[in-house]
């Protein structure tokens, strides 16, 4: 079992940076792939960015690249995601997760394991 928690979340406007965390306890998963995804109220869960060893970094929207960059401590089984330059539409509750395997995907059934999510505003 592993458990998950989010933090860093915040109310912050346009252009402003944020760091999210996201520690772990439990069994170890060093080997499996870690992501954040994100989540606005009445749509899907969308897939953000993954790391893995064999993997390294991986952002899935095109609105993220270049300023979104994730990483990771393996001694730590931590995950951080370094958010900069936001916008009103990065708004959203963003939730960490590590998967079965691994390869690093996008889809939200490949992950196992989540936590409960940190709320990220941004205003305009």
């Amino acid at each position: 079992q592993v458990h998950l928690a989010e933090s860093g979340g915040a109310l912050v406007q346009a252009g402003d940076s944020l760091k999210l965390t996201c520690t772990s306890s439990g069994q170890p998963f060093r080997d499996l792939a870690m992501a954040w995804f994100r989540q606005i109220p009445g749509k899907e869960r969308e897939g953000v960015s993954c790391i893995s060893m064999s993997s390294g970094g991986v952002n899935y929207p095109d609105s993220v690249q270049g300023r979104f960059t994730i990483s990771r401590d393996y001694a730590k089984n931590t995950l951080y995601l370094e958010m900069n330059n936001l916008t009103p539409e990065d708004t959203a509750i963003y939730y960490c997760a590590v998967a079965q395997a691994a390869p690093c995907r996008g889809r939200e059934s490949y992950f196992r394991w989540w936590g409960q999510g940190t709320q990220v505003t941004v205003s305009s």
